[in-house]
């Protein structure tokens, strides 16, 4: 099938849907992803599949949406197609309509629960807006799929649909010896509200090692001005948005990962995040949240110490327990090893060729 893919954001340092659209690619499929271009964009990396930054004159708030939907619709009207795939819910109008248009087949990939996350949450004018659009369109999306179980399950109570679950983990990989001259903690990922930078920032005080951060995000200013405020500028470094490649060299290098996210908005409770795989890969112990899919994870195998108290004196007491007991640390690490062998993209891509294979044969 010739399929269309659809994003909001730069492609450079899309990872799971570099993914994605490889395999798709790889399988035989003629694949298209289409994201945004700003003002600060690099240049797109080669993939096995085509790619397409769309340029807006807004960029961010309810101009920029409007504006991209507009832009995407009428790009997408002109190109011939079998399958689109809105990812996520800013793209799905857009992809619903054309699909009605050109009377083709329609897929929804739900990284998460938009309209339960904290950004939006916390804003119930906003909030009510995207619902509007949720219970509009994703019941006419038949075929979909999330990244975990209890996602999964929240879209069939929500509105009877059966996604299928599968899962962003990263490509198994050689393990690859790794010459650290420090020990430090990583964050990577976007600095977004809700990741508790609050907290963890404050928490820096009383742990002796750097913390870095790879990522950028809404949160940024305020991240920016924490450390500031705790005059941790030698301690906290921020590192910027960094390629795939250069990211999973720096993963491998961490001592301690962290995967932290408030339990505001049910979608942060239910997540399954990317970085959470990628520290498991890198064998690097991390310190995330005792939530659903994490915790079910972790009852197998153990690669993380999980927390409900997001306090920066309890942080700062985790981080300098995975420093200090070399005998815990040593456990965690030796568990990602293994548990790297069944989370990985060779087993999840199965899933997804599985499922495209049904979509077009229907």
């Amino acid at each position: 099938m010739t399929i269309y893919c659809t994003v909001t954001n730069d492609l450079v340092y899309d990872q799971r849907m570099q993914r994605i659209c490889s395999s798709l690619a790889t399988a035989g499929h003629q694949v298209v992803l289409i994201g945004r271009k700003m003002k600060q964009s690099i240049p797109l990396t080669a993939q096995p599949f085509h790619q397409k930054r769309l340029g807006c004159f807004f960029q961010k708030g309810k101009l920029f949406y409007a504006e991209y939907n507009i832009r995407l619709f009428i790009f997408l009207l002109f190109k011939k197609m079998d399958c689109i795939c809105a990812i996520d819910l800013d793209t799905i109008l857009p992809c619903l309509f054309i699909s009605r248009l050109k009377r083709i087949k329609r897929v929804y990939d739900a990284h998460e629960l938009f309209c339960e996350m904290k950004e939006i949450v916390t804003r119930p004018a906003i909030q009510r807006f995207w619902k509007m659009i949720e219970r509009y369109s994703v019941p006419k999306f038949r075929y979909g799929y999330t990244v975990n179980e209890p996602i999964a399950a929240e879209f069939e109570k929500m509105y009877g649909v059966q996604y299928a679950v599968i899962r962003n983990v990263p490509v198994l990989m050689p393990a690859e010896p790794v010459t650290a001259t420090e020990k430090f903690i990583l964050y990577q990922g976007a600095v977004n509200e809700g990741r508790c930078f609050e907290t963890l920032i404050p928490a820096m005080q009383w742990v002796p090692c750097r913390l870095i951060i790879c990522g950028d995000g809404n949160f940024m200013a305020q991240a920016i001005t924490l450390v500031q405020q705790y005059q941790l500028e030698e301690k906290v470094i921020f590192r910027g948005q960094l390629s795939p490649a250069a990211l999973r060299q720096i993963t491998q290098q961490a001592y301690i990962g962290i995967n932290l996210v408030e339990s505001t908005g049910k979608s942060n409770y239910l997540s399954l995040a990317n970085k959470f795989f990628d520290y498991i890969h890198a064998g690097v112990p991390q310190l995330t949240m005792d939530y659903p899919a994490y915790a079910s994870i972790n009852r197998t195998y153990e690669v993380a110490l999980l927390i409900t108290d997001i306090s920066a004196e309890n942080i700062a007491r985790q981080l300098n327990n995975l420093l200090r007991n070399e005998v815990v640390y040593s456990t965690l690490r030796q568990n990602c090893v293994a548990a790297r062998e069944i989370y990985n993209w060779q087993q999840e891509e199965k899933l997804l060729l599985n499922l495209y294979k049904q979509i077009e044969h229907r």
